[in-house]
């Protein structure tokens, strides 16, 4: 009987520790304000179009700042945002258009 309550015991901490990874890992978080084509492509809904629209935005107006300026770039809407929410940064950086 104590071999069987010490393998229920070795089972639940195992079950334990198994679905407490999935707190434990990093989450990522990408600065739109510094990703590079491909990475801004590793976001949901976000292809190379998208991405290469995201960085012409950003040399034409400087940083991007919210999500709600984000939404200014041409083809990013809600639904982009919405499915992208948790994994958005904006660097405070604040950098000027190239010819100003």
């Amino acid at each position: 009987m104590k071999t069987i309550l010490r393998r229920l015991s070795a089972t639940r901490i195992l079950l334990a520790l198994v679905l407490s990874l999935g707190f434990l890992s990093p989450s990522y978080a990408l600065d739109v304000n510094t990703a590079t084509a491909e990475e801004l492509q590793t976001l949901k809904r976000v292809g190379p179009k998208r991405a290469a629209a995201i960085i012409r935005y950003r040399e034409e107006n400087g940083s991007i700042n919210s999500a709600e300026e984000l939404m200014k770039v041409p083809s990013i809407g809600r639904s982009v945002i919405a499915a992208n929410g948790d994994e958005l940064t904006f660097s405070t950086n604040k950098s000027k258009p190239a010819d100003e």
